[in-house]
Order: C-alpha cells, then sequence, then structure tokens
C-alpha cells in the first residue's frame, strides 16, 4: 500500500492540557488527524478549532455531549472512509500513545491487510506509571478476553491501533453496540471473526501525566458483560 492515507481519529473530552502537544507530535509523522470532541467543558473544542484553522491536516468534529468511546471512533471512521482514507488509526489524546509507533503500527495493518495494534503484552511492550493493582487489573481483564473469546491477541484492550479501509468496510457499524471502552474487545473480535489479522507490535505505554483518566469501574464491569455478550451471542450475529 505505497502512498497510503492516513487519518489518526483522536477522541477528546476536556483534554485542553493535551490536545495541542499531542496532535502536533502526530502531525509530524506526516498523517493527517481527525478530533472528536464530546463538547468539552474546558475549551478543547475551541482549542482544536484554532488548531485546525492553522493547518488543513487537522480536522475537528464537534458531537453534542459526551456519547461515549466507540461512537466517537465510529463517526471518525464513517468521516474517514468517505474522504477516501486508507488506513484509519485509533489513537488516545492523553499522551500514553507515543506517536513514534505511528508507523510501525500503520505498516503492520497494511503489511496483513487487517489490524495493527499497539501491544503493551508482547515481547518489547511495556507499562510505565501503573501501580501493581491497575498491572494486574489490565493483564487480568485481557487474560479473561482470550479465554473467553478464543483469541490468541496478547492486549485485546489496547486503544493504540491501525485499521485498513477494508477491515473497516467488512464491519457492519450498525451491529457494533460497545459505546464505551469495551468497544476496543469487541472491534478485535469482530475483525478476526471477518476472517482479517490482528498483527501485534510492541509499544511502551506510559500513564497520563496531565488531566485525569476517563476510565471508571462502570466502564470496566461493562467490558466484562461485553466479552460474554459476544461469546454468547455467536458469530452468525456479528
Amino acid at each position: 500500500m505505497s502512498g497510503r492515507r492516513t487519518l489518526v481519529v483522536m477522541p477528546t473530552y476536556n483534554e485542553i492540557e493535551n490536545v495541542g502537544a499531542v496532535v502536533a507530535a502526530v502531525r509530524e509523522t506526516g498523517n493527517d488527524v481527525l478530533i472528536v470532541d464530546d463538547n468539552s467543558p474546558d475549551g478543547t473544542g475551541r482549542k482544536a478549532d484554532l488548531m485546525a484553522a492553522a493547518d488543513p491536516g487537522i480536522t475537528v468534529l464537534h458531537r453534542e455531549g459526551k456519547l461515549g468511546l466507540g461512537t466517537a471512533y465510529l463517526a471518525g471512521f464513517a468521516i474517514g472512509l468517505e474522504r477516501g482514507y486508507d488506513i484509519l488509526v485509533e489513537m488516545d489524546m492523553d499522551g500514553s500513545h507515543h506517536p513514534q509507533y505511528l508507523p510501525a503500527i500503520i505498516s503492520a495493518a497494511a503489511d496483513s491487510g487487517g489490524m495493527g495494534l499497539g501491544s503493551r503484552y508482547i515481547p518489547g511492550g511495556a507499562v510505565v506509571g501503573w501501580g501493581i493493582d491497575r498491572q494486574i487489573l489490565s493483564r487480568g481483564a485481557n487474560l479473561y478476553c482470550r479465554v473467553l473469546l478464543w483469541c490468541g491477541v496478547n492486549d485485546i484492550t489496547s486503544g493504540f491501533r491501525a485499521y485498513t479501509r477494508e477491515l473497516i468496510q467488512a464491519i457492519d457499524f450498525d451491529r457494533v453496540f460497545s459505546e464505551g471502552y469495551s468497544f476496543q474487545i469487541e472491534m478485535v473480535y469482530r475483525s478476526l471473526k471477518r476472517g482479517y489479522p490482528v498483527r501485534e507490535v510492541p509499544i511502551r505505554f506510559e500513564d497520563r501525566i496531565l488531566g485525569a483518566s476517563k476510565v471508571s469501574r462502570d466502564e470496566i464491569k461493562k467490558a466484562l458483560l461485553t466479552v460474554l455478550k459476544l461469546r454468547f451471542r455467536g458469530s452468525k450475529r456479528l
């Protein structure tokens, strides 16, 4: 996929402390950025608009409120498909995903024809800044997903990933039911069930320095329930 056009979709909610530096770093890699702002009360959307006015490689989608991570990505993917991008990327705005890994993740998607996934839990991957409790929770959640969904992906909950255009087009958005962070799990599962490979690339994940995490206990519970729904619905309904 020589000369492939890539759009990095970055949902935001109250990320005014991070949006400037993070988007600038992504743009330095030569990739376009779509910021999906859920009406952040801290002014993130207004700052994003100023950045977009100064750089044609940045666009902003404003939504009326906090509608969920999954729906933000699906809205961004729809725009990316409409604009003819070859690769669509998920990436957090909090600075925990380093743009230096973008080329490898994008290449993994393009070379495999499916998904390139930034993985913390394969050789060469790492997590920095988490306490032992959070690390156990994350690793336990991934083990839970691997066992119940019968998939060999080591970091199914990672939110740093790239999809080929063909893969995104093969997934029926109307059937995707996860709105929050369980969206990551569902998209890996749907990709594999559609016959598309998921190739993991080692990344060093660093916990955010500025701002607050959006992951709540309710989100974790919803993610666990999502796995059960996927497991028992069966592939015929995907």
